[in-house]
């Protein structure tokens, strides 16, 4: 096992590990290994084929999911979301198609409401409401670290965004659920009206290494993000969503490095790219859109 797949491997299995109902101490004690142990594997020590096996099977998910070997399948979004930050941080270029807009470029209000709006979406019909309320925090927790380091790191991004979904943003507002008070709905759109004004912004200002393209024609209807790295490029496919009414409960997110899976969405990237609304353009239609929208 090279030492590179032995350090991806233990990414993987941290990922799948803060996605599982277990701790680090019960996966030690029901694998019959030390807490130590299972830390050095994560930080890129080899474990024998057999240990990885037991906790394969442990924490629900395929070996060759947790060895990376064809199709990484993540069923967990604080999995997913692990994932994409460990991709993130050696990447040199980002594509992405995550609606409403890239939550990398979101503003830092974005994650205040964020918090609270995973929340209210929760249904007290959930079986596991204490669990589920978890994982958000948890979320939440990956996201920031995310976010900062994009920020320290400045890779660059081409963040493609839906004109329709831009819109029932500004109409909905940043909710999690319909049944709010009115004061709380109010509230709630002016902050969408704010961070689609942040893109705005940046559609005005083309800060170095953002580019955004805002498409008015139909789009994928599943979100995806390109990492593209020295060595590699890494294709991530999800269902889950951070922009009003989001989804991080359920779904199965995708991530391979298949030629032909990265060739097909790449092609689709530079088609929507083409097609998309760019620079003052954008502008002046994302502006026409909020007067439009009475946000």
């Amino acid at each position: 096992m090279g030492e590179l797949s032995a350090k991806e491997i233990g990414q993987r299995l941290k990922a799948f590990r803060l996605g599982s109902e277990y701790s680090a101490e019960d996966i030690a004690a029901k694998i019959g290994i030390s807490r130590a142990a299972l830390y050095r594997y994560e930080k890129g020590d080899p474990p024998k084929l057999e240990t990885l096996e037991s906790i394969a099977e442990l924490l629900g998910v395929s070996l060759t999911s947790l060895m990376g070997v064809g199709v990484e399948y993540v069923p967990s979004a604080v999995s997913f979301f692990e994932r994409m930050r460990q991709a993130e941080s050696v990447s040199e270029h980002l594509f992405v198609m995550f609606g409403p807009v890239s939550y990398l470029l979101t503003t830092d209000e974005f994650d205040d409401v964020l918090a609270v709006v995973l929340k209210e979406g929760l249904s007290s019909a959930i079986p596991d409401l204490r669990q589920a309320a978890t994982s958000v925090d948890e979320i939440l927790t990956i996201l920031k670290e995310r976010k900062k380091a994009y920020h320290e790191r400045k890779p660059s991004v081409v963040s493609l965004v839906s004109a329709s979904e831009l819109e029932r943003f500004l109409r909905n507002g940043f909710i999690g659920r319909y049944d709010l008070p009115a004061n709380v709905l109010k509230e709630r759109k002016e902050i969408a009206r704010r961070e689609v004004e942040n893109v705005l912004d940046m559609l005005e200002k083309q800060p170095i290494g953002v580019q955004i393209g805002v498409l008015r024609d139909s789009i994928p209807s599943t979100s995806f993000q390109i990492f593209r790295q020295p060595e590699r490029s890494v294709l991530a496919v999800s269902p889950f969503r951070l922009g009003e009414f989001p989804n991080v409960r359920l779904g199965v997110a995708m991530i391979t490095s298949a030629p032909e899976a990265l060739v097909l969405h790449e092609k689709m990237v530079n088609e929507l790219w083409d097609r998309s609304l760019k620079g003052l353009e954008a502008a002046r239609f994302l502006r026409k859109l909020i007067q439009e929208t009475g946000s």
